[in-house]
């Protein structure tokens, strides 16, 4: 059984995969409505597309709700593309690719409805925690490359989003402060998760090189 020790984030392997059973009735059904796994993929970003012009416009509460909306339509392309046979690497590439654009046009919603407030410290820090999450991505990326799968860390995708959510409600219903310390919390818990990593792949490398056959 997976566990936090092992995985080193907030969500265990088995909270992941209930996740998953629950949206798979969701994803079969629209797949019977016609829709292709790279078609939810696209969709899926088309939500958060919504969701950054809800942002820009200040609107935190709605942004989070649609993020929601966003958060629990993620990962349906997968499952659909698994429960009917439809699985490519160009349908694995493509969400990757509309994960990594959904991060970066939510977060310059945040900094964009910050700059209409005046309240530069979130725009800052909004910058920060995307460059950072996107960090966290890339790791991944180059140590899959070198035959390492690097899926671990504190603040894995769904553990940044849930952070984010948390922080819009909050600074849309108590102080906008609650959203700096949300994107402050995400920003340094994805520094963390790029050391997590980097240090996972080297220690994957070094046990490669030693199961290495010598000439």
């Amino acid at each position: 059984m997976a566990s936090r020790a092992n995985h080193g984030s907030l969500f265990t392997g088995g909270e992941r995969a209930r996740i998953k059973r629950v949206g798979a009735p969701i994803a079969l059904f629209l797949g019977r409505l016609g829709f292709s796994p790279d078609a939810l993929t696209v969709a899926g970003f088309g939500i958060v597309l919504v969701a950054a012009v809800a942002a820009a416009a200040g609107a935190w509460a709605l942004t989070a709700v649609i993020l929601i909306v966003g958060t629990l339509f993620d990962g349906l392309d997968g499952t659909l593309a698994r429960a009917t046979g439809r699985t490519s690497d160009f349908g694995a590439f493509l969400d990757s690719t509309m994960d990594r654009a959904g991060e970066a046009v939510i977060y310059a919603g945040i900094a964009a409805g910050a700059a209409m407030s005046g309240t530069t410290e979130v725009i800052g820090l909004s910058t920060l925690a995307l460059g950072l999450g996107l960090l966290v991505s890339y790791v991944r990326a180059r140590g899959e490359a070198l035959g390492v799968r690097a899926d671990v860390g504190l603040a894995q995708r769904a553990e940044r989003a849930s952070v984010l959510i948390a922080g819009l409600f909050a600074g849309a219903l108590i102080s906008a402060t609650w959203l700096t310390a949300a994107l402050a919390l995400i920003s340094i818990a994805s520094a963390i998760t790029v050391v997590q990593r980097i240090r996972f792949v080297r220690a994957g490398l070094a046990a490669a090189y030693r199961h290495t056959p010598r000439k």
